[in-house]
């Protein structure tokens, strides 16, 4: 097992599963960001499923290596779409750096799951 890729996989997932529960428990912060980038209040749990759920399939796929890749891809592909989404309304740098943060880990997590 590469120890690279399970410290990687522990910063995605803990990242992941804390703002998808900080969405899931409509933490002020996190619904102030997801307003200004123009999402609708009711599809606010719903992302913060899809983070819970990547994050856990990241965590199961330490063992189990073709969810690991899945998971790792999703939450990728997840991230891109916040990180433009920030750039879409020319957010600023703080503002668009989480999104950033988790997308350059989720890409490392699949390069690293894809290449076990």
């Amino acid at each position: 097992m590469n120890v690279g890729l399970i410290v990687v996989a522990g910063v995605l997932v803990v990242g992941s599963v804390a703002s998808g529960c900080g969405k899931l428990t409509r933490q002020a912060p996190i619904v102030e960001v997801l307003t200004r980038v123009g999402v609708a209040p009711e599809r606010i749990p719903i992302l913060g499923i899809l983070q819970v759920l990547g994050g856990l399939g990241v965590l199961i796929g330490i063992w189990a290596p073709v969810l690991g890749v899945v998971a790792a891809l999703c939450l990728t592909l997840y991230y891109l779409g916040a990180v433009f989404a920030h750039l879409r309304i020319k957010d600023t740098a703080a503002g668009t750096a989480p999104a950033a943060v988790l997308f350059l880990v989720a890409l490392v997590a699949t390069v690293l799951e894809t290449a076990r």
